[in-house]
């Protein structure tokens, strides 16, 4: 499965810190990250046996920048 971060449309409100600090982490510039994902254009991305808790932060997301495919 694939954890994407559209980082261009998020906000930086933290709630999928806080609902899921395994997979999600605020950088330096206010806006959250994939913890390990890579770069793939204007997404972050990451690769994954077990989406976990990220399935929560893609609902609790209130501009729905977190995709699970």
């Amino acid at each position: 499965m694939k954890i994407t971060l559209e980082r261009s449309k998020c906000i930086g409100c933290g709630s999928c810190v806080a609902v899921c600090d395994r997979y999600f982490e605020m950088g330096d510039d206010n806006l959250s990250k994939i913890k390990g994902g890579q770069m793939a254009g204007e997404n972050m991305e990451l690769e994954t046996a077990d989406v976990g808790c990220a399935k929560e932060a893609a609902e609790v997301c209130p501009v729905q920048t977190i995709k699970i495919q």
